[in-house]
């Protein structure tokens, strides 16, 4: 058995501390009120006859009090209470030391692997995380309720950013760039007054996102469109000076052209900038800027051919790769890249072809973009296209006093996660039962938001002048409170959930692909949006349903829930719960029917949605990458691809791997031979259709195009 410890830790069942505990308050009570050691071993019996793998050290506790009084032994089950209490004054003075400790001493395996992006080894990553156990301890302790501290450790919900509730900061947010860059902003005290050319705005631009992401914990996504307007100035510049310079001296068309060549240096020089002040810049969290970029050409766009300029710059550099410490160009974790598809540009023979066409070379290499339908989106979303929050959660369109749509300057408030395979785990295929949990679930999650929501009203703009004074999102007076912000829908607040592939089967015995399944999930889904709805209309508090809370979460809730309740075939045994309302990857489906099929959640998590299709390395058949393309436009809102590409242990090469002339895998770049020191992807025609099986006695699985 396992106990769960009041600071959420985990430890093996030890039978001897339950003896000492109730052997110390026999030594405090007369000899007449003490209880034999037999009757002791009696009531531990009783505790391990529960044949629970997991048990909260308060239940366990509970039950010894439970035990004396059935026993008579009231006198001493006050002195066990008394013991009880002192014991946890003793914890409430000091709860965080070995966490802390384990931390310095880098034997923190859980901070270690919790954001590949932190180095647990950085002072000031360490700096980051001590604050946040302590925060997390006052949480669970202090101020959260009990029952939803309890929630959270048995992993019923997830209490997301509990390392950081202890602070005014909220989620992430749209910065506001196109205000702040037009009318100025602040930052440590300094004023920065609207930029003159194309390379200072994207400057300014990644000091406001350093800024930003030092006084919140979640992403920000910032538009790119804004800067089309700062490349104007640039050739305004440019074309003023070298007419002066060369007046009379040269043709109007090598004029242009000179001002053509000196923007594309500026193009260049300034998205350069971005890239690699946002990979160099370090937050006060001790990690770079988690920003996305949304790359958006509008049809309506006075800049729309500036902003042509500057989204293909972007994907140029993304596809080229940073350099690391040893030189080699690599994919770097930030900026994240978000690219809309519209008529003009979906590979349908529109004039911006030409810049899909190379965000799809850096798919292939690079993973990113993600992409998303504008055709889709606006469906979903009042005829509005907008970027996601750098977390990839959606706000729900809201107007102005103007009626005027408006999503950047706004932000969401935090996420609360409920385990749904759990659900069905608990009601053991009874229906009736399952729903009724299902309720009190999310009874709980609306109270642990609530919780969120309540801790923010407090907040003054005060706490961070670069979101709520200098424009980020609002421009409130100094010591104005933030509350109004947070009502009316103007914010969002997240409700998130894991696991609907392995509750269907649970409930159903089928996936959510199947018939019976489908009806099942879709019912789940739309009772969780409905609760979201009905929650938003009660309080008018924008709440959200988010369909892709955390990846580490996947893992968490299995983790608990197979010491709970055992390996269970297809459900724990994986060690991990399928992300939202994602098929299971060992389904037999091929990417467009996973993409046609998910399009229907997508709709309901209006919160926050994505799907992503598993591809081998398409570097060599970019033509199947594009048709992949093309369907997203037609077929579904937010999809991404996870490449598997080719990777150097020893240099961090992560482009193609070359057979030499001796027939050996080879880096090109450090020219390392040792497979075992490589990951090699198989060579496929990248074909992404379904599978079948031949005909011959070998029930070989064939592609439709190479037969292999």
């Amino acid at each position: 058995m396992k106990v769960i410890k009041r600071d959420g830790s985990i430890v093996t069942y030890d039978r001897s501390k339950i003896v000492t505990a109730i052997e110390k308050a026999n030594a405090e009570v007369a000899p007449e009120d003490r209880i034999a050691r037999d009757r002791i071993d009696a009531i531990i019996d009783h505790i391990e006859a529960q044949n629970r793998s997991r048990m909260l050290v308060e239940d366990i506790q509970d039950m010894v009090e439970q035990g004396l009084a059935e026993e008579g032994k009231f006198h001493l089950a006050k002195t066990y209470i008394i013991y009880r209490y002192n014991r946890a004054l003793v914890r409430k003075a000091n709860t965080t030391d070995e966490s802390i400790l384990s931390l310095l001493r880098n034997e923190n395996e859980e901070l270690a692997d919790e954001n590949s992006n932190k180095n647990t080894m950085i002072a000031a990553t360490q700096r980051d995380y001590i604050a946040g156990e302590v925060s997390r301890d006052l949480t669970r302790r202090i101020l959260l309720p009990e029952r939803i501290s309890k929630a959270h450790d048995e992993g019923a919900i997830h209490f997301h950013d509990a390392d950081y509730f202890v602070q005014p900061i909220f989620n992430c947010c749209l910065i506001n760039i196109g205000d702040m860059l037009d009318n100025g902003t602040v930052m440590n005290g300094k004023l920065i007054e609207s930029p003159k050319s194309f390379q200072v705005a994207c400057t300014v631009v990644t000091q406001i996102i350093a800024c930003v992401a030092s006084n919140q914990y979640g992403g920000q996504s910032v538009d790119l469109s804004h800067l089309g307007k700062y490349l104007r100035r640039s050739r305004d510049k440019f074309r003023k000076q070298m007419a002066e310079q060369c007046a009379g001296q040269v043709s109007d068309e090598v004029l242009e052209r000179l001002v053509q060549e000196r923007l594309k240096d500026e193009v260049k020089n300034g998205v350069q900038t971005l890239q690699y002040q946002i990979n160099t810049l370090m937050t006060t969290n001790g990690q770079s800027p988690f920003v996305t970029l949304f790359l958006n050409l509008r049809e309506d766009d006075p800049y729309i051919e500036e902003n042509a300029m500057i989204v293909e710059e972007v994907l140029r550099q993304r596809l080229e790769g940073i350099k690391n410490e040893k030189g080699v160009y690599i994919t770097p974790a930030f900026p994240k890249l978000v690219y809309v598809l519209d008529e003009h540009n979906c590979l349908k023979g529109g004039k911006y072809d030409y810049i899909t066409e190379l965000a799809v070379k850096c798919s292939a290499k690079r993973m990113y973009p993600d992409y998303i339908s504008a055709k889709k989106m606006r469906e979903n979303y009042e005829g509005n296209v907008f970027s996601p929050m750098g977390c990839r959660s959606f706000l729900s369109p809201w107007k102005d006093e103007n009626g005027a749509y408006k999503f950047e300057g706004r932000f969401n408030q935090g996420v609360v996660s409920i385990n749904l395979p759990q659900i069905a785990l608990l009601a053991r295929g009874d229906m009736d039962k399952f729903w009724a949990i299902f309720e009190d679930r999310l009874q709980l999650c609306y109270d642990a938001l609530m919780c969120r929501h309540n801790a923010l009203k407090s907040v003054t703009s005060d706490s961070s002048p670069i979101h709520w004074q200098y424009g980020a999102i609002a421009r409130l007076p100094k010591g104005a409170s933030i509350e109004p912000l947070l009502n009316g829908g103007y914010s969002t607040i997240s409700l998130g959930y894991i696991g609907l592939y392995e509750v269907t089967k649970l409930m159903t015995g089928v996936s959510q692909t199947q018939p019976g399944g489908t009806e099942f999930a879709l019912k789940v889904m739309n009772r969780m949006r409905k609760a979201c709805d009905d929650w938003k209309a009660e309080t008018g508090i924008g709440f959200g349903l988010y369909g892709t809370p955390a990846e580490s979460l996947c893992y968490r809730f299995a983790r608990i829930d197979q010491e709970r309740f055992g390996t269970i075939k297809d459900i724990t045994d994986k060690g991990y719960y399928t992300n939202s309302y994602h098929v299971d990857v060992r389904e037999h489906i091929d990417a467009f029917d996973k993409f046609t099929f998910e399009s229907q959640f997508q709709k309901i998590s209006n919160g926050g949605c994505i799907s992503y299709v598993e591809i081998p390395n398409m570097r060599h058949n970019l033509e199947a990458l594009k048709e992949l393309v093309r369907f997203i436009y037609d077929n579904i809102q937010y999809a991404e691809f996870n490449t598997k590409s080719d990777y150097c242990q020893v240099c961090g090469f992560d482009g193609e791997i070359i057979i030499n002339d001796d027939n050996q895998w080879e880096c090109p770049v450090c020219h390392n031979t040792d497979r075992s020191k490589m990951n090699v992807t198989r060579r496929t025609c990248g074909y992404l259709g379904e599978n079948f099986w031949n005909v011959g006695k070998t029930k070989e699985i064939k592609a439709r195009v190479l037969h292999l």
